[in-house]
């Protein structure tokens, strides 16, 4: 009976150990899921959530930090709140309210800004602000952060300790905390996101990544696919999400188009067609009226974000026609601009009060 006892220990015990290794085979990570400090994919995750200092450049002229808001800047003697992104457009807007004067920007100290690691310092003058700007890259030199990728959020982190247990969830929800996350990742313990994960390309397409390998790859991959935009030019990129609708919605919408500025191999034709009143319709003809007189033409548009092409052609007015590229939709104030230009000589810009 004893020995039959034993017996039956014995095998309940190995059938025990078989079920334990079996389960710490179960939970064992795959090794392309493991996120491992300094490998070169943390680095490559540091530079993609890094903090992007370029939006604010018609601010700071500076690549590697950006300034908190809010804060307030003097343009051209004008007092402006800067509380969001969206109130660079309104520096632009008196920056472009004449082209022939020289702009000037004033910070008003003390500020904030906020370094590539997140990290926060107060700048209290203008000798210190510049301390910081000259240790940036210049304008469109190479830089760290890798801006033609981005990750969706949320993303799962699982920790686990040596042993495979696991020992935490983290959800992560933003690029701050990612960043800080893969910064400060534990030798000791074994780190893997929750996959599938999804990342966002430069032409607005997502892609679904299901270990570490094919991250690395896709960021790889996505380095150098887009201009980051790393000059000190605020308006020459305002066009990077414009579509032929967004165009034709305003040529279309709004009548009595009027030309703001004409320029042709270099020369400046701005009041050539002063009084002339330019209307465009859902068929691809347009009309153009001054004094008693209507004359008629054709327009299309096709392309998209900086590529958008307008074609006009007007054969009784052959200043307005070319294959014009979309610069600009500039809303100031209670005006609306659509400027078109073709290389660094050519330029027509359409003015309306439409809303």
């Amino acid at each position: 009976m004893k020995l039959k006892t034993l017996l039956i220990l014995l095998i309940f015990a190995t059938i025990l150990s078989s079920c334990r290794k079996e389960e710490t085979e179960i939970i064992q990570t795959p090794e392309d899921e493991i996120l491992e400090a300094n490998s070169n994919i943390a680095i490559l995750i540091e530079r993609v959530t890094s903090n992007d200092g370029s939006p604010d450049n018609i601010i700071d002229r500076a690549n590697c930090f950006d300034i908190a808001f809010p804060y307030t800047v003097n343009v051209n003697g004008q007092e402006i709140d800067v509380n969001s992104q969206e109130d660079y457009a309104i520096i632009e807007c008196v920056f472009d309210a004449s082209d022939s004067d020289t702009d000037n920007l004033n910070i008003n100290f003390p500020i904030t800004i906020i370094l590539s690691d997140f990290s926060e310092i107060i700048i209290n003058n203008l000798s210190e602000f510049n301390t910081y700007t000259n240790s940036c890259n210049g304008e469109n030199e190479i830089d760290d952060d890798i801006e033609c990728v981005d990750f969706t959020y949320p993303i799962e982190v699982s920790i686990f300790n040596p042993n495979n247990e696991l020992l935490e969830t983290i959800t992560l929800e933003n690029d701050n905390q990612l960043f800080n996350f893969t910064d400060d990742l534990d030798d000791d313990n074994i780190t893997t996101f929750n996959f599938p994960i999804t990342v966002i390309l430069a032409d607005n397409s997502e892609v679904s990544i299901n270990n570490f390998t094919a991250l690395e790859t896709a960021i790889n991959n996505a380095i150098n696919s887009c201009d980051e935009d790393d000059d000190y030019d605020y308006s020459d990129d305002d066009c990077d999400n414009c579509t032929p609708s967004q165009l034709e919605n305003l040529l279309l919408n709004c009548s009595d188009w009027e030309v703001d500025k004409l320029e042709r191999d270099g020369n400046d034709y701005d009041d050539a067609y002063d009084g002339y009143t330019f209307n465009f319709f859902s068929d691809g003809t347009m009309s153009v009226y001054w004094n008693t007189t209507t004359v008629y033409g054709t327009w299309t548009s096709n392309g998209f974000g900086n590529n958008l092409q307008v074609l006009i052609n007007v054969p009784a007015l052959p200043l307005c026609n070319n294959n014009w590229i979309l610069h600009e939709i500039e809303n100031c104030s209670d005006e609306t601009k659509i400027d078109l230009r073709v290389g660094n000589d050519d330029r027509l810009r359409y003015e309306n009060n439409c809303d």
